[in-house]
């Protein structure tokens, strides 16, 4: 597997604080600083770590499946750190936005 260019990363990276960040800014009431670090902790992970781990050994969806599990999970936690109100839900619905939103695009333009 050859490792995607930073530029689509940072390109898809810009893509998920667009749809997730104002997620956890408006409806979960976090600060900007909160809102936009979530993801900062998780995109790179998911993006260059999980398919460079998981992908040929077990498959494109099932290391998609695993990376989101991650992305929740960690996002989570950082926003009950952050004592953020409901932060499980909160973490779904705005990684469930950015998925169905890259899912889309990937199926529509094949990016990313």
């Amino acid at each position: 597997m050859v490792l995607p260019a930073l530029g689509d990363w940072l390109l898809a990276f810009a893509l998920t604080q667009l749809v997730e960040a104002p997620i956890y800014r408006r409806a979960a009431g976090a600060s900007w600083r909160v809102a936009l670090a979530a993801s900062a902790l998780t995109h790179p992970v998911v993006w260059f770590g999980f398919p460079a781990l998981l992908e040929a050994r077990v498959g494109y969806w099932p290391m998609v499946l695993a990376a989101e599990l991650f992305a929740v999970g960690v996002e989570a936690l950082w926003l009950r750190h952050a004592q953020v109100a409901h932060p499980a839900r909160w973490s779904i619905v705005a990684n469930a936005a950015s998925l169905c939103t890259g899912l889309a695009l990937r199926e529509c333009f094949g990016w990313p």
